[in-house]
């Protein structure tokens, strides 16, 4: 068993750039380590060393759903709007996990809105990670059709946060 000489705080850059070059040059695929509710996990993809989770607390149950009442449940004829053409759009997900900011400050207005032409490489959000402000860009040129994150909520690695449809 490994003792860990940081118990009792938590861990800060310099031991996280450490776990980082530790899976880097070793033969390990996921590293986590939890110390004070405090979450690092470091997983290797393509080759190279990704933090996808740090600082996350666990998250707290949710109560259960009531059933819904006769009135509530659709008809059997009724159908739900069409769902927009997903096979042309390219879903831009989070590539880690932190806070999701629309705008680079609270009073400024949005990066981008619905119905707005992106070009490749043009900014869309903010994700916060550790203190970190990370700027997440479009991959392609297009018109952004969803923004699937509210502002401020947070994300996990992965989660879809536009939909933008090439054009």
């Amino acid at each position: 068993m490994m003792r860990d000489p940081g118990k009792g705080r938590p861990m800060d850059l310099k031991e996280l750039r450490a776990l980082l070059k530790l899976v880097e040059v070793s033969d390990i695929e996921e590293l986590e380590i939890e110390r004070q509710g405090q979450r690092v996990r470091i997983r290797r993809r393509g080759g190279n060393a990704l933090p996808v989770a740090a600082a996350t607390p666990p998250p707290a149950p949710l109560p259960p759903s009531p059933a819904p009442s006769a009135r509530e449940v659709a008809p059997a004829g009724a159908s739900a709007p069409p769902p927009a053409r997903a096979e042309n759009l390219v879903t831009i997900e989070s590539p880690m996990v932190g806070t999701f900011y629309r705008a680079p400050a609270p009073d400024a207005e949005p990066y981008v809105k619905e119905g707005q032409v992106v070009e490749k490489g043009s900014v869309l959000c903010i994700i916060e990670a550790m203190k970190l402000m990370n700027e997440i860009e479009a991959e392609v040129k297009g018109r952004i059709v969803s923004v699937l994150v509210e502002n401020a909520q947070p994300v996990e690695y992965g989660q879809p946060l536009f939909l933008v449809e090439p054009v």
